[in-house]
């Protein structure tokens, strides 16, 4: 890639981010707590990619959306949080079991060994984010969703 076309790729996704942070400002209105997930130090896998490509698929722009809906939330007296992302696509919302093998990536779904709920794999992720940003609602400092193994 040449240096234009990297530095043209950073202007549209700096004002696509900047547009979906005052859209969802905009939507949800003031008096609203918008949970992320806390993706600092997360990476792809980049082996498959040429090198040539590898450390602009290390540059993900999550940091500065968050940035952007930060600063814009705080504006309107909302606010974000970020909380801990582990176990949030392998967790049951019904029964808390914390498994791998819950999430089939080949078809997009979660199926719970234990209590046999399914969703889809991001629907799932989100109704845990939901939660832990419950959880920070009702004091806890640091929420995070604890790893339940046991079956029955």
């Amino acid at each position: 890639m040449t240096q234009y076309v990297i530095e043209q790729l950073a202007r549209k996704i700096f004002h696509v981010n900047h547009w979906l942070a005052k859209t969802l400002v905009a939507v949800y209105g003031s008096h609203t707590l918008v949970v992320l997930e806390d993706l600092t130090n997360v990476t792809f896998n980049t082996d498959d990619l040429p090198k040539s490509l590898r450390n602009s698929h290390r540059s993900w722009s999550f940091f500065q959306l968050g940035s952007f809906l930060t600063y814009k939330a705080q504006a309107i007296q909302s606010a974000v949080v970020k909380v801990n992302p582990a176990f949030t696509s392998q967790c049951c919302p019904k029964c808390g079991l914390v498994e791998k093998t819950n999430r089939h990536h080949d078809t997009h779904e979660c199926w719970c060994a234990q209590c046999q709920y399914r969703c889809n794999d991001d629907r799932l992720g989100a109704m845990n984010i939901v939660m832990l940003g419950q959880d920070w609602l009702s004091g806890v400092k640091y929420p995070e969703i604890k790893k339940l193994t046991a079956i029955g």
